[in-house]
């Protein structure tokens, strides 16, 4: 069946399910967006260059920057974990647009980018729906549950282009002294949900000289490279995440490598899966916590910006993991803002609370099996930046929390 075809047979205003991420199929996504009057584009943290338009519904459970303040934004909230499960219920995907390696022994591989597709391949096929595979010779072929029966493709599409990298950037002060607090809190044998940003690398640059190292994580990037590098990985478990975003010497390290295990959203970011790993490590960052231990990671004056993510799978998981801990990291003044990031309550949404700790740059409040004072009390006199921390206090006395 050839792409045109393909694209007629689909039911009025379908919903299309595209990868994500830093591995959108974007050749074939222009096309698609040429064919049809009118559709809805469910992506993943959707870069910059999608599809705007009138008559483009721009659906998502994590809001990227080619998504957010979009007029046309269908925002769902949900777990990353429980996104599957929209997909066979309530958001029944019409079509899915993948970006995959040529076929290899009558397979493909999602390579960088597995996440919810696998999920919505299943739905799509078990409802006579469509799935278009855009093949490019520069992605890397991973295993696990990258691997996908070239059977389930209706239409391949050729188009090779190198695929995008992230250079190694500059860990910044901040970033640094914050890294290191939760560094000095992670044993050998941790098993750590590694994402991207100063603050996780800095974090991993920190454990350099651990030893036994577990990696179970939504996505990582170069510095679990660095990691198995110097040998602080435990060699006989897998590093197993849903997808990566790197430099081109991450991409070359992931391409054929068995190392890496490829596994899909609703299995990494299980709470009961994440839960089995020993001394699970969960760091993630928000935009305000409060002196309730609430966390707000996801609205801006009530705008989503960005969604739940990960955050509220990985937090449970590793707080019922035996000897895990979950961090929230940020900074203690948002500069742009120039406001506390620490705050009396937080008057937008709440994204997660209950985490282990909270680390910004001035130090580390310790949250969890603290009563509510003491927490109050931890956060303004360990995380708060000090210019607040006496407004912070009467506040809290205000709230009957001091």
């Amino acid at each position: 069946m050839d792409l045109a075809s393909a694209l007629s047979s689909l039911p009025p205003n379908p919903r299309i399910v595209a990868t994500g991420n830093h591995a959108t199929p974007w050749h074939t996504l222009k096309i698609v967006d040429g064919s049809l009057d009118e559709y809805r584009l469910w992506v993943l943290n959707g870069q910059r260059g999608l599809p705007d338009r009138e008559g483009v519904t721009l659906e998502t459970s994590f809001v990227g920057p080619g998504q957010r303040r979009s007029p046309r934004l269908s925002y769902v909230p949900s777990r990353l974990s429980m996104v599957p499960t929209l997909f066979n219920r309530q958001l029944p995907p019409d079509a899915v647009l993948l970006h995959t390696t040529r076929p290899r022994d009558g397979k493909v591989s999602l390579g960088v980018e597995v996440n919810v597709l696998p999920a919505a391949i299943e739905a799509a096929k078990r409802a006579g729906g469509l799935v278009i595979a855009q093949v490019n010779d520069a992605m890397p072929w991973t295993y696990g549950d990258a691997l996908v029966d070239a059977d389930l493709l209706d239409v391949l599409v050729e188009a090779d282009a190198p695929l995008p990298s992230a250079p190694a950037g500059a860990i910044d002060e901040d970033s640094a002294r914050i890294g290191a607090l939760v560094a000095e809190h992670v044993a050998d044998g941790s098993t750590l949900q590694a994402g991207i940003g100063a603050v996780p690398d800095a974090t991993m640059h920190g454990l350099t000289g651990r030893n036994g190292l577990r990696i179970w994580t939504e996505m990582f990037s170069d510095s679990v490279l660095a990691l198995e590098r110097v040998g602080a990985l435990d060699r006989n478990i897998p590093i197993s995440a849903s997808f990566l975003f790197g430099s081109e010497e991450l991409l070359d390290w992931v391409g054929d490598n068995e190392r890496v295990e490829m596994v899909r959203t609703e299995t990494t970011n299980s709470p009961a899966r994440i839960a089995r790993n020993p001394k699970m490590v969960s760091v993630n960052t928000a935009l305000q916590v409060d002196l309730f231990g609430q966390a707000n990671a996801s609205r801006i004056n009530a705008r989503i910006h960005s969604g739940f993510g990960g955050q509220t799978d990985f937090i449970v998981g590793a707080l019922h993991s035996a000897g895990g801990q979950a961090f929230i990291a940020l900074r203690s003044w948002h500069p742009k803002a120039n406001c506390s990031t620490i705050v009396p309550m937080v008057d937008e949404p709440v994204t997660s609370f209950q985490m282990s700790a909270v680390v910004t740059e001035q130090g580390l409040a310790e949250i969890y099996g603290q009563n509510q004072g003491e927490q109050a009390r931890q956060l303004i006199d360990n995380a708060a930046h000090p210019s607040v921390r006496e407004e912070l206090r009467e506040e809290a006395e205000a709230l009957g929390l001091l």
